[in-house]
């Protein structure tokens, strides 16, 4: 049976048009109110229908961002450069920190979708796309960053992780490094699983396989750096250590060193992101960058190409994967093998 708002105002205990009143955020809805209607909403896993959304009025000119989270420093850099560009064009952003949470990201979703959001860029932690389908059903147009949403984003825009994968693979056996390992964080990320399949990819031309795959659940210097004091008393062989994103590394130069190693004379250590701390650690990372602005600029950039053509009543064009170039920055952490 589909909801309509009648079994909303029912289950909310007021008139439909109340309920009317607070789904289209026009006329006097007191705070009480408001909130028994949404959870209402809620509860029955209500969504406006495109002709419901067409009756909202004008544009909100608001834009709901998602992001696993904020205190990341890639994700800090990728949100202020996306609210950045959004706000050149007009665009206030709604920045959602899901904590890697997946009910979390359900309920930033019926947030956005009682503000009236013009417009959604997330990059999800996973792969699961179905509460997503509220907002491909109230025809809200959708831009993945980072990471693909299969299915349910319009476009997507990222950069060639699996390309960065091989640059920095290529680099270390370039360097005679045979008996590479790689720690990093989070296990669950896309992002970081492409980089291990390129990574993979390039090293199996040369005949080797890696020596260690040590992932932890939580992205923090703290979970990785606990994974690499493991590997340099599991696997004293191990010459170079790859860090699945700069913080990883930055952990794995300060656990080196902590036990009385150094960088890049016993490990070479490489990352991936090139945050600004790659180049205010010492040694120096060696990293695989990617364009962190660019990528939150371009995001921005179709969503606002999205609501555009779809103001102007364009049919759904096909969507496209953007994959951004990555270089690789070398810097002090990395060298040639110990002999």
């Amino acid at each position: 049976m589909t909801t309509s708002i009648r079994h909303i105002a029912k289950l909310a205990g007021t008139s439909v048009s109340s309920v009317s009143r607070v789904l289209n955020n026009s006329g006097y809805a007191s705070p009480e109110l408001r909130q028994r209607v949404e959870a209402a909403i809620r509860t029955l896993n209500y969504t406006p229908s495109k002709g419901a959304r067409m009756l909202r009025g004008a544009p909100s000119r608001m834009i709901g961002l998602m992001l696993p989270s904020i205190d990341v420093p890639f994700f800090g850099i990728l949100a202020h450069a996306i609210e950045q560009e959004l706000f050149r064009h007009g665009y206030q952003t709604l920045i959602c920190s899901t904590a890697e949470n997946m009910e979390h990201e359900a309920r930033y979703i019926s947030m956005l979708l009682s503000q009236r959001i013009d417009g959604v860029i997330v990059a999800s932690a996973f792969g699961s796309i179905e509460h997503f389908e509220a907002l491909r059903d109230a025809d809200i147009p959708i831009v993945a960053i980072d990471r693909e949403l299969g299915g349910i984003a319009n476009d997507a825009v990222m950069a060639d992780h699996e390309e960065g994968g091989r640059l920095m693979a290529r680099h270390l056996i370039g360097l005679g490094h045979r008996s590479i390992a790689i720690v990093g964080a989070p296990a669950h990320s896309q992002p970081v699983q492409l980089r291990l399949e390129g990574m993979r990819a390039e090293m199996a031309k040369d005949g080797i396989t890696p020596a260690v795959v040590a992932m932890a659940e939580e992205h923090s210097f703290a979970a990785t750096y606990e994974l690499a004091r493991e590997l340099l008393t599991s696997r004293p062989e191990v010459t170079a250590i790859v860090g699945t994103t700069d913080i990883s590394a930055i952990a794995v130069i300060h656990a080196v060193q902590d036990r009385g190693f150094s960088v890049p004379r016993d490990y070479s250590v490489i990352g991936f992101d090139d945050l600004p701390e790659a180049a205010y650690v010492f040694p120096r990372l060696t990293t695989v960058a990617q364009p962190i602005r660019e990528v939150g600029e371009q995001a921005a950039q179709r969503l606002k190409a999205l609501i555009e053509e779809q103001q102007a009543g364009h049919e759904p064009r096909q969507g496209i994967v953007v994959k951004i170039p990555v270089t690789l920055i070398e810097r002090d952490s990395t060298g040639p093998v110990r002999g």
